[in-house]
């Protein structure tokens, strides 16, 4: 509009346009993490879930812990058992060798072995046959129950049934044979002295 017309409106009464306002200056975009502190209220604290605004916390690493600790406790378990297991051995060891002296103690000029006897007593012992000679009068008596015979360190001592009682509480498995008399003849098929095992095969 020239300013000759607007002279002429003004003039008339007219009055001017007013002017735009200016816009309102706009607020930055907001940064996520602003948005995040103001939904939880409180700024940079961590959420009800134990983690801070924006960054997770990294995971606990207790079952990692446990098993390791479990592992632990199952070695030392381990351990203890195998020391308990040797000790128990090695008692067991020196109960023995006690007992074994003590029925070398009892058994001292007790045997009744005869060197010159030429039956051979076979029996059972330890999973094999075994072997004592004895006299005529030796093998009746063995059969009867008045006889038995020990195994000390290898030896097979023919000895009285009252030194055999003793030595059982002794030492029980050093009884090598003892001959009930009562029992059915089949129960001791090497009490006849007709039973004879060839030599290869006793030990």
């Amino acid at each position: 509009m020239s300013d000759s017309l607007r002279d002429q409106l003004l003039g008339l009464g007219f009055k001017p346009a007013p002017k735009p306002a200016k816009p309102a200056s706009r607020p930055g975009p907001k940064h996520p993490r602003d948005e995040d502190r103001r939904r939880q209220g409180k700024p940079g604290k961590p959420n009800s879930a134990g983690t801070s605004a924006g960054k997770p916390r990294a995971p606990a690493k207790t079952s990692e812990m446990d098993l390791a600790k479990a592992y632990a406790i199952r070695a030392q378990q381990e351990k203890q058992e195998r020391i308990e297991a040797e000790r128990q051995k090695q008692e067991a060891a020196r109960l023995r060798r006690e007992a074994k002296a003590r029925l070398a103690e009892l058994l001292k000029d007790k045997a009744l072995n005869v060197a010159e006897a030429e039956i051979a007593r076979h029996f059972p012992y330890g999973g094999k046959i075994k072997r004592v000679y004895v006299t005529p009068e030796q093998l009746i008596r063995l059969n009867a129950g008045e006889l038995g015979v020990l195994q000390l360190d290898g030896r097979y001592l023919l000895v009285t049934a009252e030194v055999l009682a003793q030595a059982e509480t002794i030492l029980p498995a050093a009884v090598a044979l003892r001959v009930d008399p009562d029992a059915p003849a089949s129960d001791d098929p090497y009490a006849n002295p007709k039973y004879q095992v060839p030599d290869d095969l006793v030990w």
